[in-house]
């Protein structure tokens, strides 16, 4: 394989780099190399937003797409063929403040101002994005891209006043032409492979080659989790095969009886479409990591980490979901239920991988719910994730997946609870014996999130929350059960 270095849009120009340490973080580059001191270190997890850089790529029609990232757990050889802006970049010529900065002076959006750069780059994103669309962000759209980046002086209303003051001021658009055209010149270049053992493959074959000749090399998606196996574990990762630039497992398809996400596609991309089918998941994607994260990290790949905590997993086994699996030309599917083999271990042979996840259509007659408990709202990591479908036929149901996650060494269905209820009409008895049942099936442990007490009870007063939603004529509406129906937390005063 021939080598050469990495190669991407920064500043006006293509520049290349040798990454020498395949691991090395673009945050470490931009301060230490690039001495671009205004994208900051917080967290170094992907979990402040003080990092936050913008990307560009061009998607398959050609056109520039925006997505902020978090710099801190980016590994460099991702960058080649992108566009890379820092808050560096987005003052207009001559020093003039871009709206997004302006507004956050005149609104007073910034106190000690370590976390103001992530802000910006995020507003700046947004700002880009509607510019382009001709559309203007709802305050919650604007705290929904906001959710990735944490403040802790000034207070998050000034900086949304900000955001919506932003669109108020003359536009100062992206100038697109060049940075497209730089793009594409890096498209004609041949995939990266480095001396230090990055590979960037560009077809599936290339990679399913690959991955079967390199059993060892570990396979590099969003890098959202192996980021922190980096910074905060100071592994060494030997080689690494990124499939970001294989075109073909970054795309969501929609067959009669099932949709199918490759294994490329972003945790944004594949919840939505999810979402399309199945609209109760709207409150999981929204709440599930930050903005800059789901553009990042991919759907299969949470789901391949085998984390018990991970918030894909519960729902797609509750959705009877299926792995393809691939080792060179060989392809097996096998039911999501039966990957997990035990802590962080699955039943992938060596040099196999996740090609896609396909997952069935939505039943007219079917009807889901799946609930995220955490201590905080946003972007923050499940106590436990309950992901519950039945059918009815009549009161009586017919059939049953409940799945639960945080509540053992993996992601697995509550068996014990489903055979209560199956054949069995959906009353409160057939719900108190359901929810006995789910002590047979878990012992959750306790940690710093919850204590097994607690994840046992509420994973039985979520089955009871799901009752009440969905028990025959008697059903509660959402707005009946959410606090936040009752008034816009954003906007509502004492």
């Amino acid at each position: 394989m021939q080598t050469r270095p990495v190669r991407f849009f920064h500043r006006g120009a293509v520049v290349s780099v040798d990454a020498t340490v395949p691991t090395r973080t673009v945050l470490e580059w931009l301060r230490e190399d690039q001495r671009c001191t205004g994208t900051k270190e917080g967290c170094n997890e992907g979990d402040c937003g003080a990092c936050t850089v913008v990307l560009g790529e061009l998607d398959a029609a050609g056109e520039l797409q925006l997505k902020p990232v978090n710099a801190c757990i980016q590994f460099l050889p991702t960058l080649d063929g992108k566009a890379l802006f820092t808050v560096e970049d987005v003052a207009a010529t001559g020093g003039a403040l871009h709206p997004v900065q302006q507004c956050l002076v005149d609104c007073h959006g910034s106190q000690c101002g370590f976390c103001t750069p992530g802000f910006v780059m995020s507003l700046w994103s947004s700002y880009q994005q509607h510019q382009a669309a001709g559309t203007v962000p709802s305050r919650q759209q604007l705290a929904d891209d906001l959710s990735g980046n944490l403040c802790r002086c000034t207070g998050y209303r000034p900086i949304l006043d900000a955001g919506e003051q932003m669109f108020k001021l003359p536009a100062v658009p992206l100038q697109r032409a060049p940075v497209t055209a730089a793009l594409r010149q890096l498209a004609a270049e041949p995939p990266l492979h480095t001396a230090s053992g990055f590979h960037a493959p560009r077809t599936l074959e290339e990679f399913a080659a690959l991955r079967e000749a390199l059993p060892q090399a570990r396979v590099l998606a969003g890098g959202t989790d192996m980021g922190l196996w980096v910074t905060k574990q100071f592994r060494d990762l030997g080689e690494l095969i990124s499939i970001t630039a294989v075109t073909e497992l970054q795309q969501v398809q929609r067959s009669d009886t099932q949709l199918h996400i490759g294994a490329g596609v972003s945790l944004e991309a594949g919840w939505l479409a999810l979402v399309a089918e199945w609209p109760s998941l709207r409150d999981v994607w929204l709440r599930f990591a930050s903005v800059p994260i789901r553009r990042a990290g991919t759907l299969v790949g949470n789901l391949a980490n085998g984390s018990p905590i991970g918030d894909c997993a519960p729902a797609l086994i509750a959705l009877g979901a299926s792995l393809v699996l691939r080792r060179g030309t060989q392809i097996r599917r096998l039911l999501l239920q039966d990957f997990y083999l035990g802590y962080m271990k699955n039943a992938l042979q060596a040099g196999e991988f996740v090609q896609a996840v396909e997952v069935p259509h939505a039943q007219a007659d079917a009807q889901l719910q799946v609930y995220k408990i955490s201590k905080r709202f946003d972007s923050d990591i499940s106590a436990l994730c309950a992901a519950l479908w039945l059918t009815l036929n009549g009161d009586r149901v017919s059939a049953v997946r409940f799945a639960y996650g945080g509540m053992a060494a993996t992601v697995c269905r509550a068996t014990h609870a489903e055979a209560a209820v199956l054949g069995q009409p959906w009353s409160e008895a057939t719900l108190q014996a359901a929810q006995a049942a789910l002590a047979q099936d878990y012992r959750p442990l306790s940690d710093m999130r919850a204590s097994s007490a607690y994840r046992l009870q509420v994973a039985q007063n979520l089955l009871r929350r799901f009752w009440l939603q969905t028990r025959p004529g008697l059903a509660l509406s959402e707005a009946e059960l959410s606090v936040f129906a009752r008034a816009d937390p954003l906007t509502a005063t004492s």
